[in-house]
């Protein structure tokens, strides 16, 4: 016992020497002899095994799946800024909100461009890991966080030391600790350089190589990965005080996180402002990718005072870093045809590299946005990733010309089908009318599965891709009647995998009216306009033989939507969709909405900003409420329901004399009844 608990403390020593402090005293076979006969007591002695052992960081049987798991403490996204002056509006936003007479400074950290992930320690043993998910769940991925070194599995009670003065370190009896995992720039290329050799695909940057890897099922090939991690914050916290974010900094560094060392307290936020643009130039320096900083309110009280919006907090804001940008030329343009049928040109590039990664293609999105441009073959051209993530060509270099350039022309044929493409006056996109079109068929297919559509579990792009190219589907009703015996002599799908397939076709047959008619990918139709549809119609039978005159007449339909419901319904091959999907038992009538009043009668509601209620959640209190819900302001709207940050929907409001109103007075109004 006493051998057992030496070598624990020897190991836990070096680790943190190795993954937390960059300082390692000893080489990597001392430490392996020491986890090897530290290993070998374990296997003698098998009831001194400890959750928190080292050698429980890797579990020998590979995971099936990964649970899911609810935040307590929801994990929301930053709201992005892209200037100075609007880190500004940020700081005077929080100063109003505040009273506008609180000293306010702010803590600036890195933002890394990782994986977000939660850590939580009971009695000071980590228990669970989790992916941030869609902010109110995730993924549990503990397994994988417990092999990445820089992820203590046990914390201990010690001495620490804030503002020159030590302390007793307290370990809080259940805590949550908030990070970013990321792969070192090494480790990428060590990464890249292995799958190469065997002949594999090549991750596009560190974040997707880290976000693959955490998506492993066997805990193995995660550690062969090696995972690090920055931990910047707190979740849910059950007995321990904080009064700063600094504070807190401090303290998970003592306690044996790791913490990025290049944060700084600043007194204003010009302070701040100029911490963000010193780090723009120095962060190709670092060995791990960063896409800007994030500027935090410091005082603890004054960030729970400021609370959240619906999406993100507004105690914090990130600053991105300006996009950067590369000189190349346009070497072709070829076409892509999306799900809506629109012809999208692309232009195939000189590879060059761009923000970490080779680029070779950029979107022209559409033939004015070509000719505004007169981007031709053979241009050198500026191109820069929107968002830094979606190459866009900026700037012709129109200078550079030799008059050997060619100027491109939308193709008057689809290039995929061959079938008649047309350009309606009110658009920019030209599209090809072919329903039947393959190209369009693999991106209806992957909107018909979507989340908020049908739901269908496995029907991604790779899926979708192989239905098509087998020939397995010509439309989205061929989905139910596809023979078991076909699915399983498909690339990578055994019978496990098919099965889950097949139960998730089975399962969305009942996910109701208003998601089919979404999934159906009626051009214009969004989630709001089909629940009114749903609601006004009943049934699909009775939609698909409604007239431009009567679809006109529901308020949340205008003459747009009414005419693409109309052009679509009217097509052979819609219906023909129809009849298979009805065929098939799908739920294609509407069961109606549980009413909890009539306060809202007669009134069509339209929510601008953000609020505290998610916004698919207030709009189905209208309906239980007995109103309607509107997506845009018009003459039919009565009542306007502002969010924090607000945009023109209120000044057109103001301008119809609509009423506008906030979040706790609509609440007041329907009496607040939220189920």
């Amino acid at each position: 016992m006493k051998e057992i608990e030496r070598l624990r403390k020897l190991i836990r020593h070096h680790d943190r020497k190795y993954y937390l402090e960059n300082q390692p005293e000893i080489i990597d076979q001392q430490h392996d002899r020491s986890f090897r006969a530290h290993k070998d007591l374990e296997g003698n002695f098998p009831p001194l095994v400890t959750p928190d052992s080292p050698t429980q960081r890797v579990g020998e049987v590979p995971l099936a799946s990964f649970k899911s798991v609810r935040h307590r403490v929801p994990m929301r996204s930053l709201d992005n800024t892209y200037s100075s002056d609007e880190l500004r509006e940020f700081d005077e936003k929080v100063k109003r909100f505040l009273g506008g007479k609180e000293k306010v400074s702010y803590v600036v950290e890195l933002k890394f461009d990782g994986v977000s992930v939660s850590l939580t320690y009971s009695k000071g043993l980590f228990v669970q890991g989790a992916t941030r998910g869609d902010g109110e769940q995730g993924d549990d991925i503990t397994a994988n966080l417990k092999t990445i070194g820089a992820i203590p599995l046990s914390l201990e009670a010690g001495t620490g030391c804030r503002f020159g003065t030590r302390y007793r370190l307290q370990v809080p009896k259940l805590f949550e600790v908030r990070g970013e995992v990321y792969m070192p720039k090494l480790a990428f290329e060590a990464l890249n350089k292995k799958k190469s050799e065997e002949g594999e695909p090549l991750f596009a940057n560190p974040r997707n190589a880290a976000a693959g890897s955490l998506k492993q099922l066997d805990p193995k090939v995660v550690r062969e990965r090696h995972l690090s991690i920055f931990c910047y914050g707190l979740g849910a916290v059950e007995g321990g005080r904080f009064s700063t974010q600094q504070e807190v900094l401090e303290f998970l560094n003592e306690a044996g996180f790791r913490v990025n060392p290049h944060f700084k307290q600043c007194q204003t936020i010009e302070e701040a402002i100029g911490y963000c643009d010193g780090w723009e130039t120095k962060r190709k320096t670092l060995d791990y990718d960063i896409d800007g900083m994030v500027i935090k309110v410091d005082d603890l009280d004054q960030q729970r005072r400021l609370g959240m919006t619906a999406k993100s907090p507004r105690f914090s804001i990130s600053y991105k870093f300006p996009a950067e940008r590369a000189l190349t030329q346009v070497l072709g343009v070829e076409i892509q045809v999306g799900r809506t049928g629109a012809l999208t040109p692309v232009a195939n590039l000189k590879p060059v590299l761009l923000a970490g990664t080779t680029v070779a293609r950029a979107s022209l999105h559409n033939e004015d946005e070509i000719r505004r441009k007169d981007v031709r073959v053979g241009d050198f051209v500026r191109i820069e990733k929107a968002g830094e993530i979606i190459p866009q060509v900026v700037e012709v270099l129109k200078e550079k010309r030799t008059g050997r350039e060619k100027v491109f022309r939308m193709p008057e044929k689809c290039p995929v089908c061959g079938g008649k493409v047309f350009r309606d006056e009110e658009e920019v996109a030209v599209r090809c009318q072919n329903l039947a079109c393959p190209a369009q068929l693999k991106e209806r297919l992957i909107h018909f599965g979507q989340r908020t559509a049908m739901d269908i579990e496995g029907l991604g792009e790779v899926m979708a891709g192989q239905l098509v190219a087998k020939g397995l589907v010509k439309d989205y009703g061929d989905l139910y009647r596809i023979p078991k015996e076909k699915l399983l002599m498909l690339e990578r799908m055994g019978e496990k995998s098919v099965e889950n397939f097949l139960r998730g076709i089975e399962a969305s047959k009942g996910r109701g009216l208003a998601r089919l008619i979404f999934a159906l990918g009626v051009r214009h139709i969004g989630s709001a306009n089909a629940e009114a549809l749903a609601e006004h119609f009943g049934s699909l039978e009775k939609l698909s033989h409604s007239a431009k005159e009567e679809l006109t007449r529901i308020p949340e339909v205008g003459e747009v939507v009414a005419e693409s419901v109309v052009q679509f319904f009217s097509s052979p091959a819609a219906l023909k969709v129809l009849e298979k999907l009805q065929a098939a038992g799908l739920s294609t009538e509407e069961k109606g909405v549980k009413l909890l009043s009539r306060r809202l009668a007669g009134e069509m509601v339209v929510f601008t900003g953000e609020m505290g209620l998610p916004r698919p959640e207030a709009q189905e209190l209208v309906r239980r409420h007995g109103g309607g819900v509107g997506s845009s302001v018009t003459k039919k709207t009565t009542l306007v329901v502002r969010g924090e940050a607000a945009g023109s929907k209120v000044r057109e409001a103001q301008a119809l004399g609509i009423k506008v109103i906030g979040e706790a007075e609509f609440l007041k109004r329907i009496g607040g009844e939220k189920k």
